[in-house]
């Protein structure tokens, strides 16, 4: 049977979980990225060979009190270096996991010791930040809880893992990592798109209360989802707690972004509460949590924030310094000339490097930064998406907040979806010292040019 892209869509609930390697347990204090293999499709396919944490995917859940320092040894065993980056934690520069900026790539055979003092409570992941469009999209990947000091009154914690795979039709991940035309278009889109739930509940109650952990670990795609059977608020983005509790409808989700919702449990004993994927004019379930009996017999108080994390917004950014970055390239972007590796070079000069897309003018990352920053200064960085697709621009060692039009500022995020065509500005207080990438999360586009850093002393 081939595996169509509908039936990969339409068939997602019947898989809504793979392997476990971390469950709740500790997590080991080694973590070894070694090839393993796991029952990506069900039914008569054979295991999909996968490079994984501990030879799993996910890889073992890293779950600690707020305040917590872990340590985390990653040897290598896998045939390429890599080198692990915890996405939205605000660890030391030399610890954030970036080959070629803030570490050498973990050599085959090699180890690398990794010291996570944890700043913030929330949802973080973690995944592999060299050659990094094959690596992630081999499964290399995890999730990071970060508990509260006093957690929400909940029934239920569930992760909620969003990802495709590009597999053949014998359910093996396909090795057409460079294709020209995913770089220069939307990304490496895969063909079986899947939700992980963990834990792997069996069914929930009516009137529960859950707590779900949205992360688009994607290397490309874009995810729209919206609940059914299920009603409350959003309490956090990309690991930071809201001010007050949002409403919502369809949530959209770009490679790294998250969201943090407490629900409550509304379908009737003898329906599913589901999570469902929008594409297109049509939506899908990914997955779904039978409702077995009554729970609370009156539905729950209102949902309430979650503690804010100590990380200071921003009130004020009048007296910012500020630096444009201006995104061109990608197929029908019209890139005629830039800068790689200090060398200007023409379009034609551009695509045989590998190189799509520039920031400024310059493709690759650069050996000046975007702009040098004193510890505790203000920054903004309005970006202008002049390509012809969306790019989830993603800066390392902060959260920053969105500067809309009137002067107001958005939630603390540490990954903003910027459209085709749009202009969207962020600030943040230059709080961590070192240099920091900034970069898509559309990890396609990064690897043909999307990158660019900041140095904070």
């Amino acid at each position: 049977m081939n595996l169509s892209r509908r039936h990969f869509l339409v068939g997602a609930s019947a898989l809504t979980v793979l392997p476990n390697t971390g469950g709740g347990a500790p997590a080991p204090r080694i973590i070894e990225a070694r090839v393993g293999k796991v029952q990506v499709v069900s039914g008569d396919y054979p295991k999909t060979e996968i490079w994984g944490y501990d030879g799993g995917v996910p890889g073992p859940m890293i779950r600690a009190r707020q305040g917590e320092t872990v340590s985390r040894k990653l040897v290598n065993s896998l045939p390429q270096p890599t080198a692990i980056h915890w996405h939205g934690l605000r660890v030391p520069n030399e610890m954030d996991g970036v080959p070629g900026l803030t570490q050498d790539a973990v050599q085959t055979g090699g180890e690398f010791l990794y010291e996570l003092p944890l700043k913030d409570a929330g949802t973080y992941w973690y995944h592999s930040h060299n050659q990094s469009t094959e690596q992630v999209a081999r499964g290399l990947y995890g999730v990071i809880l970060v508990d509260e000091e006093q957690a929400p009154d909940i029934d239920h914690d569930i992760t909620v893992l969003l990802d495709d795979w590009r597999l053949s039709e014998t359910a093996q991940i396909t090795d057409d990592f460079g294709a020209m035309h995913d770089w220069t278009h939307a990304g490496r889109m895969g063909n079986y798109v899947h939700a992980h739930l963990s834990p792997a509940l069996h069914g929930v109650q009516r009137n529960q209360r859950l707590r779900l952990r949205f992360v688009n670990v994607a290397t490309d795609r874009i995810m729209a989802v919206s609940l059914r059977g299920l009603a409350g608020k959003l309490v956090a983005h990309d690991g930071m707690p809201v001010e007050r509790p949002e409403d919502f409808e369809v949530l959209v989700f770009g490679p790294a972004q998250r969201a943090d919702l407490i629900v409550d449990v509304i379908a009737q004993a003898g329906e599913t509460a589901q999570v469902l994927l929008h594409e297109r004019d049509a939506a899908y379930v990914l997955s779904e949590l039978p409702v077995k009996g009554q729970g609370p017999s009156a539905a729950r108080d209102p949902v309430q924030a979650l503690p804010p994390n100590p990380i200071g917004r921003i009130d004020d950014v009048s007296g910012a310094q500020t630096v444009s970055l201006h995104m061109e390239g990608g197929a029908m972007g019209g890139l005629r000339q830039g800068t790689y590796k200090g060398r200007p070079m023409n379009a034609r000069e551009l695509v045989e490097h590998g190189q799509i897309w520039t920031f400024n003018g310059v493709a690759g990352l650069p050996d000046e930064p975007l702009i040098f920053v004193s510890e505790g200064e203000v920054i903004r960085i309005p970006m202008v998406n002049d390509t012809a697709f969306p790019h989830a621009m993603h800066l390392h060692g902060t959260h920053f907040q969105e500067v809309f039009p009137d002067g107001t500022l958005g939630p603390l995020r540490d990954t903003i979806l910027i459209n085709r065509g749009e202009t969207r500005e962020i600030a943040f207080a230059a709080d961590n010292p070192g240099d920091w990438l900034l970069h898509c999360h559309m990890l396609s586009h990064q690897a043909a040019g999307m990158k660019t850093w900041v140095k904070v002393t």
